[in-house]
Formats: C-alpha cells, structure tokens, sequence
C-alpha cells in the first residue's frame, strides 16, 4: 500500500460557507463525493507550503503562509482510487478568505480534471444534507467548531477508511 503525506484546507468564505470539491473515480462512476482542497506534500515541501500551493492549483485562490491557522485537525485515510490503496496522512489548516473567491480551473492537473466533478462554497448545513458521501466524515462539524473559534487544541481524527 503506498503511503503519502498531505496538506488539506479549510476554506471559510464571509458567508461561513466552506470550500468542497465533488469527485468520483473513474472506475466507479456512479460513487461520488465531497472533499476539502489540498493534496500530496512534495519532496523538500513543508505542509505550510503544500497547503498554499494546493489552494492555488485547484481554485485559484492566492492564501499567504500567514493566513493558515494550524494545523487544527489531523486525519490518516485508508482509500482506493485508480485501482490503488493508499494510506494518507493528512494535516488540515483552517483560512477565513478575505477578498473574492472566485474559483478558477486554470491549475489543474490532468488527474485533477479526470476525477473533478465541481467546485462550490457549501454551508455546513448543506453538507449535512447531501447524499454524498463526505470526507472527513465530520466534516461539517470540524468547520462549525472553527467558526466558533479555535481553542489551538489540534483535533486528532485517527484512521478513518475513505
């Protein structure tokens, strides 16, 4: 099984609506589901710099390593996709955007256009609400508690199997 380390983003806009992407894999077309930005740290990159870069190439949005709270909830994932198991583990930032959060495709991988169904900013009422599955399960927990205020305590997650 291959392991890999990530950085993930909670994007919160002014409205209090966070930042999902809808995918699914190509081998099961029909199983669709709600994730947060971010993706694999690179070689010699920190999970700051991961973050921000990841935020760029999937919306287009421009966060500065300033504006990352965190991180505020770690998570190892245990998931299939392309055919591959891979055990991800994963350090979440929280950004309360500032300016316009237009979302731009422009920096998309071709992996990333493959198995991308949208993008949208989805109030956690609305997450709970979707027939989809949502990854973390608890996603729209973890983002009510940020909007109240983080305490600094780093939620630990464990192992969930995506």
């Amino acid at each position: 099984m291959r392991t890999r380390h990530a950085a993930r983003v909670l994007l919160v806009d002014d409205q209090d609506r966070v930042l999902v992407v809808r995918g699914h894999d190509a081998d099961e077309p029909s199983r669709h589901w709600w994730f947060t930005v971010g993706g694999g740290i690179d070689p010699g990159e920190s999970a700051h710099e991961a973050a921000v870069r990841e935020v760029f190439e999937e919306s287009g949005l421009r966060v500065a390593p300033e504006d990352l709270v965190g991180p505020v909830v770690t998570r190892s994932a245990i998931f299939d996709f392309a055919r591959e198991s891979c055990l991800q583990h994963e350090e979440f930032f929280f950004v309360r955007l500032t300016h316009d959060g237009r979302l731009v495709r422009d920096g998309w991988t071709e992996i990333e256009t493959g198995f991308i169904d949208e993008m949208a900013w989805l109030t956690t009422t609305e997450l709970r609400a979707t027939t989809d599955e949502v990854f973390p399960r608890d996603l729209p927990d973890i983002v009510d508690d940020l909007l109240a205020g983080w305490d600094g305590v780093v939620r630990a997650i464990g192992l969930e199997r995506d």
